[in-house]
């Protein structure tokens, strides 16, 4: 494994540098607009050859940041940005977009493995608190095409009633249960190709299946060179295999979704862990299963 370094813009991001490639930038303060949901998000993200990977606030969808933890239906308070699905009206913009606030210190460590430890307040529009969360980051070199990137979060209910957690498919919209961990790729990569096991297809060849991981891989304009980004729900994590929300015909979207047909409920003082890994690599469809198995050692070491 390479050494990483890491640059802190204090009170804003972490970047972690690889060489000559900053693999990606961790935005843990970010100044988007309160109807966008601010959240924490990597933007740009990079392989380690230094192609470009994924796509800030794009133009059809401004509350799409990179990779983004992000929800959409939080009993019914929105923590994913712009407005809210609501059964027989379709889309409505409510005064429900809360915000993911950055609390105290960034516990930073940097070596084979890079580290980003930080708390979150999650604030109601209202200045209700519902969750405090405790989220860590860190990343690793795979090979000299590959590095890996886990995201580890626990959430826990801070307010005095049970807190759901669902998708627009929990509330009345068919095959639309986004949530969780959501990566948007860039504009080149619309049209590319969905693999998971046994499959390789569209968005709505896999939109809504389980899988325990499931991969994305698409062309850039301005190089010779198709990437892969990958990612692999931990076996631990509420409603595993999840359900998949991805899309290539509009554009680029991958996102493990453990609310996507059933919620998750937290009790007050009770917490919820989510565990992920991401790989990426200059590679296109065929490199998947093995750089799956790689992230299920990264995720679970001997």
């Amino acid at each position: 494994m390479s050494a990483l370094r890491i640059t802190h813009d204090v009170g804003s991001s972490v970047t972690v540098r690889d060489g000559d490639v900053d693999l990606f930038t961790y935005v843990y303060q970010p100044t988007t607009a309160p109807l966008e949901s601010p959240k924490p998000y990597l933007h740009p993200i990079r392989t380690r050859r230094g192609e470009v990977v994924s796509l800030f606030r794009p133009h059809d969808h401004v509350w799409h940041k990179g990779i983004a933890w992000a929800l959409p239906v939080v009993n019914d308070e929105n923590f994913w940005g712009g407005p809210t699905y609501v059964h027989g009206q379709f889309y409505v913009q409510l005064p429900n977009n809360g915000v993911q606030q950055h609390e105290g210190e960034v516990a930073l460590a940097a070596g084979e493995r890079a580290t980003i430890s930080h708390e979150l307040r999650w604030i109601t529009e209202t200045g209700e608190v519902l969750f405090a969360e405790e989220r860590t980051l860190a990343a690793g070199t795979l090979s000299d095409d590959a590095w890996a990137l886990v995201f580890d979060t626990r959430l826990r209910n801070v307010s005095e009633a049970p807190i759901a957690i669902g998708s627009p498919t929990t509330r009345g919209r068919e095959n639309a249960g986004y949530g969780g961990l959501f990566w948007r790729g860039p504009r080149s990569f619309t049209g590319g190709a969905l693999v998971a096991p046994g499959v390789t297809g569209s968005g709505d060849d896999v939109r809504g299946m389980r899988s325990e991981w499931m991969g994305f891989t698409g062309q850039h304009d301005d190089a010779d060179a198709v990437s892969l980004v990958l990612m692999l729900d931990d076996s631990a994590n509420p409603h595993h295999p999840p359900q998949w929300f991805a899309r290539s015909e509009e554009f680029a979207a991958l996102n493990p979704a453990p609310f996507f047909s059933e919620e998750v409920v937290i009790a007050p003082g009770e917490m919820a862990r989510f565990r992920y890994a991401v790989g990426i690599t200059d590679g296109g469809a065929d490199a998947a299963p093995a750089l799956a198995a790689e992230l299920r050692g990264v995720l679970n070491p001997v």
